[in-house]
């Protein structure tokens, strides 16, 4: 690689070819790029992705044949020019033609050349007059307009109504804020501003919850002092607010049935003073190391990783609690602004998870103490992984009672079942539900 053109196209091709995730392959192949080439692999290929739907429908208005009909490769390398034309405005229309047809070249694909050139030269002269978008059903020009499949805007529609479904979807196509959380064991928050600041890094307040930052500017975070020194961590308000939804105190013995990589047993551990015992745990064992480094770093102590199912009961686990959270696997459809790749993956594979999610929350209920406290999490918006999920929970566990959910600066009343959503609450698409055992 030595482009960030060709290191989205090796991304974008892995994605597809391995269902791999993109981030975790956008970074190996952007590995020897410079700082500003791996910005540009990085904004093409979460651009296409964002976007991909959209674009195709405007190149299939462009092509000789129906786009769907070209090899693979064609249409990703057209999607990248594409995306240049109709988005990039800093970049010439003229430097995204020749770069796509030079990328084909490299790529020995010389006969598909002439053809690449064609389409976007075409597309760079009638970029003002795209076909529009068919608007007779609500749920197909969503989903065209915003790329998502039409199956999730059609779940959305009933949950939202048009306009706030449509809000959604637009941020979920837009640029994802930074969000910090500072460690309070080690700084205070004038000295974090001052050493951010210090760094290039431009600090906006959260709208409602309290030591959280939206951070921008200043380059890799891994490589500022003050992350270094361990005065904060990289986390959204959301998963904030479910470690505060817990009421922790010092002294507490705290099980994170799903922990890794950890940062909610990170923020636990600050709520604590450090004091008491967190059990982190994940079934994957090589994941335990991820935690183990970062509570080092953030100088927190009380943290215990431990691989461990959250499926299978651990005899001496029972009633030993004061809190259990359970933030399990999900759909993470409240965040595919942060992981727009999450659009792609077949619904069917989704349906699953509600016996999964069961399994876990059944299991983790049993660690808890009497009067203790059960908080079951995720990173969806759906019912059926939510509301359903603990609903079902609570009518085979009576001894547990949904409590409301008590966040310093959130005005909204709730039952003790709250959903944060991205274009009402400035976070990540989150589920919170919290339980008392009686």
């Amino acid at each position: 690689m030595n482009t960030g053109r060709e290191a989205a196209l090796e991304t974008l091709t892995a994605c597809r070819r391995l269902d791999a995730w993109s981030d975790n392959n956008l970074k190996t192949a952007c590995r020897g790029l410079d700082r500003r080439e791996a910005a540009l692999a990085a904004r093409l290929t979460y651009g296409v992705l964002q976007n991909r739907a959209l674009l195709d429908f405007y190149l299939d208005a462009l092509c000789s044949q129906r786009f769907e009909t070209l090899e693979p490769f064609i249409r990703d390398v057209l999607r990248l020019g594409a995306y240049q034309i109709l988005y990039m405005d800093r970049v010439p229309d003229s430097a995204a033609v020749d770069e796509s047809v030079e990328l084909a070249k490299r790529k020995n694909r010389r006969r598909a050349a002439g053809m690449i050139n064609a389409v976007l030269r075409r597309l760079s002269r009638e970029k003002g007059r795209l076909p529009e978008i068919p608007e007779e059903n609500p749920a197909e020009f969503l989903a065209l307009r915003y790329s998502h499949p039409k199956w999730l805007v059609e779940r959305l529609l009933p949950l939202l109504g048009r306009e706030e479904a449509e809000a959604y979807l637009r941020l979920d196509n837009g640029s994802v804020p930074t969000v910090i959380q500072r460690n309070p064991l080690r700084c205070e928050a004038a000295e974090l501003a001052e050493s951010l600041t210090a760094s290039g890094a431009v600090l906006t307040p959260h709208p409602w919850m309290p030591d959280c930052w939206q951070l921008s500017g200043g380059g890799s975070i891994e490589t500022m002092p003050a992350f270094r020194k361990g005065w904060f961590q990289v986390q959204d308000a959301a998963a904030r607010a479910a470690v505060l939804a817990m009421g922790l105190e010092p002294g507490r013995r705290v099980l994170d049935v799903c922990a890794a990589p950890g940062g909610k047993s990170f923020a636990a551990a600050m709520i604590m003073e450090n004091q008491g015992e967190i059990i982190s745990c994940d079934i994957h064992r090589h994941k335990m190391s991820l935690i183990e480094r970062g509570a080092e770093r953030l100088g927190l102590c009380c943290i215990h990783p431990e691989p461990a199912d959250g499926r299978q009961c651990r005899e001496e686990w029972l009633e030993g609690f004061d809190a259990v959270l359970c933030d399990v696997p999900c759909s993470g459809l409240g965040i595919i602004r942060k992981k727009p790749d999450i659009r792609y993956k077949d619904p069917a594979q989704l349906a699953g998870l509600p016996k999964v999610q069961s399994a876990i929350l059944d299991n983790a209920g049993r660690y808890v103490k009497s009067g203790g406290v059960l908080l079951y999490t995720t990173c969806t918006i759906l019912p059926e992984e939510n509301q359903d999920v603990t609903e079902a929970f609570l009518i085979r566990h009576p001894e547990f009672k949904q409590e409301s959910v008590s966040l310093p600066g959130f005005r909204e009343e709730n039952d003790g079942n709250l959903t944060l959503w991205p274009q009402r609450h400035e976070t990540d698409g989150f589920y919170i539900c919290k339980m008392r055992k009686s």
